[in-house]
């Protein structure tokens, strides 16, 4: 254990955790204002999600509080033991798990469900940091990222099982710590972009279509630059794959994906229009963020919220409240905290002294802005519903837990960065 002044010394980063205290109180409030029950009005009334989710803010604080008191070294010792746990865990639900919302993935500890999914994002943060870190100073290679990708294939697989694709697709976004450590390269990350731009235009359009204009633009980009055979031939190969990626879409999505997922991004992407099925969601909670217009209806005040046209508006769709009651400059606000803490986060990423720790920030940043990015993307229309709670503001002791630890061991290490070796 280290000295406790250091929890009030000058080097804890008093800034982020006003932003994350800030979001906290507003997803309580904002939870309050979206399953307000009038025969239990009192905020902290332990009948209702708002006064368990004050429960949760304050096992959380006291949680944080004993994250800051302990040796920074320890989350590295103890990184591949709860990597382990987590792992059985996520066995352990699918075999005695309940079910809601069709996904096994909560155990029920008396009033309480633990959802292991959330701790396996912090476990294997922690793992995939020390990991990474014990290479930093060694030639990025093959082997690395091998072994760096399959302690998140793990995870991910037992959460596939579930199924709870949100929370497996959130492992995916750790791809950005591998490029911050020479890992990927720029070049592969604009390939998977251009992935993402093909999938999405050949569920638009004739995967014929699409091969046509890719060949006229390779065909041109090799004109362009015949004297330089490399060009030539990255071209080439640039139309072959992209080609074959096109080909194989229509497969993925017709044989891999769910029917609930196709329908999903059909609607996202406008091919149908299903405002009493699956678009329901989607529509309601345009709605509801739309007529909160520029300040808001006031709090308490959300007819959409009120007569619970929104499902799930505590848990995923807590955004949807937020716009309703606050309006678009309340929306901002939220966002604004969002940019902030991200930033903050990176800052404190790179002025780490050790790469365990730095890795480490980065995973923290990553898993942030995909569910930031996500979440509130799905609420206004611009992702298919996956089903991934906001940090912080959302309803969920496993979620708000898992968040802040999250956090606060990153903070933990900049606390304590002069000593770190």
């Amino acid at each position: 254990m280290t000295n406790q002044r250091n929890i009030f010394g000058g080097n804890i980063d008093w800034v982020t955790i006003l932003i994350w205290f800030c979001l906290c109180i507003i997803g309580w409030f904002n939870i309050h204002a979206a399953v307000f029950d009038p025969e239990h009005p009192s905020i902290v009334s332990l009948n209702t999600n708002y006064g368990r989710q004050f429960i949760f803010i304050i096992a959380s604080m006291i949680t944080a509080f004993f994250i800051m008191m302990i040796d920074s070294k320890f989350f590295n010792y103890i990184s591949p033991v709860f990597y382990g746990i987590t792992l059985l865990l996520l066995v352990l639900v699918l075999l005695v798990g309940q079910n809601v919302g069709g996904n096994q993935a909560w155990i029920s500890i008396g009033a309480f469900k633990l959802q292991p999914s959330e701790f396996a994002k912090l476990s294997s943060c922690l793992l995939l940091a020390r990991y990474l870190g014990d290479y930093t100073n060694k030639t990025p290679n093959f082997k690395t990222l091998f072994f760096g990708a399959l302690i998140l294939l793990a995870p991910v697989c037992l959460i596939m099982l579930q199924p709870d694709t949100g929370s497996a697709m959130t492992f995916f976004s750790l791809v950005f710590v591998f490029y911050r450590e020479g890992y990927i390269s720029g070049q592969l990350l604009l390939f998977a972009l251009l992935c993402i731009i093909l999938f999405i235009l050949s569920l638009l359009f004739s995967e014929w279509y699409i091969i046509g204009t890719l060949f006229v633009l390779c065909a041109l980009g090799a004109f362009l630059f015949r004297r330089n055979r490399k060009a030539i031939s990255s071209a080439i190969i640039l139309f072959v794959a992209s080609a074959v990626f096109v080909l194989f879409v229509d497969f993925a999505y017709n044989h891999i994906l769910q029917p609930h997922q196709r329908h999903r991004i059909d609607v996202v992407l406008g091919k149908i229009d299903d405002p009493r099925g699956k678009g329901y969601n989607l529509r309601q909670s345009k709605i509801a963020i739309g007529s909160g217009q520029l300040f808001g209806k006031g709090y308490l005040q959300g007819t959409q919220t009120k007569y619970n046209f929104v499902p799930e508006q505590s848990t995923d769709f807590i955004f949807c409240t937020v716009g309703e009651e606050w309006g678009f400059v309340g929306s901002m606000v939220v966002v604004s905290l969002y940019l902030a803490l991200l930033l903050k986060v990176i800052q404190i990423a790179e002025r780490q002294r050790t790469s365990f720790a730095r890795v480490y920030g980065y995973c923290v940043a990553s898993i942030f802005f995909f569910h930031f990015f996500i979440n509130i993307g799905m609420t206004i229309g611009i992702v298919p519903v996956i089903g991934i709670p906001l940090p912080f503001l959302s309803y969920g002791g496993s979620s708000l837990l898992s968040f802040t630890v999250l956090l606060f061991i990153l903070l933990r290490f900049d606390s304590n960065r002069k000593g770190l070796v």
